[in-house]
């Protein structure tokens, strides 16, 4: 995944010899309430608090032996020295044992730290690992509790990146920044309590370095921070001119505009590389400045010290101690730093994680669902009013009723609200008021579930996913055997083209379904209707988009399926809804007219003109 300017990976920060990483300048982006999110996010975190209690002591024990070591080693190096001009003086020799034994306790202090990180890491890991699995879980129920209209009003990619990208970003600072931080603070304190107990004028002299180095980044920072928004603004504008120009990549070239579109992306192209220059180049300066910086610091450590030690103020072990410390105190800083900028990204995270799961969820189902032993398929509509916005109506006063086994046609103009008949019929959306009776009972009366078991969909948008042509069409009813998914794609004129293909019933379709035609895609749809042998049948415009041969086919493909069945036909094309035992003509969400075919040309309505308009098309077009 592409990683976007200022974006802070979790781990520790490498840095110069100061401990500095680089601050990047990028805008991060922050959570509404931080607080209240945070909050909820504790709380979501309730169930595992011993294990983050064992990662807390874990980690602060750890953190412990690595700030003992310096000191430690600093007895070693005072021993050594001391040995080694008792020698020079003749006085004495390096006391090799003492060293040896020190070398070792330090030894053992460094493997135990190890050992207590690998512990609180591998603890760590498992619960963010398993929040990870809650939260995509919850997410996964959350979206089949959800209406429709949430997923009208927003985009497919955005429900997706709440899923993937934004439960990945809270894992992520769970499984390495939470920990980070208890070190980072744990570092601070003791480091700056172990340099305090060596020599409080060097302490001082260590620490005005710090808001010396803050003030540097600070300047940079500032800098950078517009050349990083206007990077992320012009690779935007050059990520979707590409993916606009490539996805419309044969009408581009068919229309001659290769020239414009070069000259439209050089123009975003050469502006990000102007910001993206800028930006990296800035930012690029934070290391060699915050080495120099450091490396100032050194120098006054290490004068002041010698000069401490030459009056006997300090030992020699103590200044090596006190450089170790100076290296480990400005680290932990400057990872607190960056942390508060994973911690205002993860606030945001969590929080359109908590929004998403928050969301308005459908109407609660019944506690008494009906429960019918047979279904006959008896459908009517009474008095139905329904607007996707309740300021807006879409349909209004709507009445008709379908008899069982009776072919309903639905015809009208763009946006009558023809489609919208069928959501309603389906409980995608619940009706505002008035009633949707099947077999006689409100179809709020049933469960979700049981109400549409009773339909079957054959829709314009059809939809098969990445598996073999066999699991596409037992998708209409998963216990279905393979001689019942081959009778199916038999009745729905399946079985003759499928043979042709390498594989026959075991090709796998790809991600795209471009491996077959849109008539094929169209046909197996149908087979799948089949093959659940519904009692109630929707076809939404089934043969909008396909060649005459093709919507031949389809079309006894569905006449056979609608057999014996209920069934509700949208048709822009009227030609094919000629022999249904009902038309319904709606316009602005009403009824206009209804009848048969013949009896509608006989009033001469809305429907005559339709038909007429549409007759008189294909007259034009034969003779042209």
């Amino acid at each position: 995944m592409m990683q976007r300017p200022g974006q802070q990976q979790g781990g520790p920060m490498r840095g110069g010899p100061m401990g500095h990483g680089p601050m990047m300048g990028a805008p991060v982006a922050k959570a509404r309430d931080f607080k209240g999110t945070m909050r909820k996010l504790i709380e979501y975190l309730g169930a595992y608090r011993l294990p983050i209690l064992i990662v807390f002591i874990f980690a602060v024990a750890s953190t412990a032996a690595n700030i003992a070591g310096p000191k430690i080693l600093g007895n070693a190096t005072t021993k050594l020295f001391e040995g080694v001009m008792a020698e020079l003086n003749g006085t004495g020799s390096v006391d090799f044992d003492y060293i040896g034994r020190i070398a070792l306790l330090t030894l053992g202090l460094y493997l135990v730290s190890a050992l207590f990180a690998y512990i609180q890491g591998w603890i760590m890991a498992n619960v963010s690992t398993d929040i990870s699995y809650r939260f995509r879980r919850d997410l996964s129920e959350k979206i089949n509790r959800m209406p429709l209209k949430y997923f009208d009003g927003t985009t497919h990619g955005e429900v997706l990146s709440r899923i993937t990208n934004d439960v990945d970003t809270v894992n992520q600072t769970l499984s390495q920044s939470l920990t980070q931080i208890i070190t980072s603070l744990v570092t601070v304190v003791g480091v700056l309590i172990m340099m305090f107990s060596i020599s409080w004028v060097m302490t001082l002299v260590a620490l005005v370095i710090i808001p010396v180095s803050m003030i540097a980044v600070m300047l940079i920072v500032r800098q950078s921070q517009k050349f990083f928004k206007q990077q992320q603004e012009y690779l935007g504008h050059v990520n979707g001119h590409v993916e606009e120009m490539y996805s419309g990549h044969i009408v581009m070239k068919a229309f001659n505009g290769e020239a414009e579109s070069i000259h439209k992306f050089d123009g975003s192209n050469n502006m990000l590389y102007d910001a993206a220059w800028k930006s990296q180049f800035l930012s690029g300066l934070m290391m060699p400045i915050m080495m120099f910086i450091g490396n100032l610091g050194y120098v006054a450590v290490a004068i002041l010290g010698g000069y401490l030690a030459i009056r006997n103020a300090i030992t020699v072990g103590d200044i090596q101690a006190f450089i170790q410390y100076v290296r480990s105190f400005t680290q932990p800083i400057t990872q607190l730093a960056n942390i508060s900028n994973v911690l205002q990204q993860t606030a945001a995270a969590a929080e359109r994680v908590f929004e998403f799961l928050d969301e308005e969820e459908e109407v609660t189902e019944t506690d008494t669902p009906v429960k019918l032993e047979a279904v006959t398929g008896h459908v009517e509509f009474k008095d139905v009013h329904f607007g996707y916005d309740p300021a807006k109506p879409v349909i209004n006063d709507f009445s008709a009723e379908a008899e069982s086994g009776h072919k309903i046609a639905i015809v009208g103009p763009t946006g009558a609200g023809k489609t919208t008949m069928v959501k309603l019929l389906m409980r995608f959306y619940d009706i505002d008021s008035g009633k949707i009776l099947v077999d006689g009972h409100d179809i709020r009366d049933f469960t979700r579930r049981d109400l549409r078991k009773m339909f079957g969909m054959v829709l314009q948008d059809t939809w098969l996913y990445n598996g073999t042509i066999m699991e596409n069409i037992r998708y209409g009813r998963p216990d279905a055997t393979d001689e019942e998914v081959i009778a199916a794609a038999k009745a729905a004129h399946v079985d003759h083209f499928v043979h042709t293909w390498p594989d026959g019933y075991n090709m796998v379709l790809n991600e795209e379904t471009s491996n077959i035609s849109q008539g094929q895609m169209q046909l197996l749809t149908i087979a799948r209707a089949v093959l659940a042998d519904p009692k109630i049948l929707i076809l939404d415009e089934a043969t909008s988009s396909v060649d005459t041969r093709t919507e031949v086919l389809i079309q006894r493909a569905m006449d056979s399926l609608m057999s014996n069945r209920t069934s509700f036909v949208i048709a822009h094309r009227l030609s094919t809804i000629r022999d249904a035992d009902l038309i319904l003509v709606m316009k602005q969400g009403d009824i206009v007219e209804q009848g048969n075919h013949e009896e509608l040309l006989a009033k001469q309505g809305h429907y005559y003109e339709l038909y007429m308009s549409q007759f008189k098309k294909q007259s034009e077009e034969v003779t042209a």
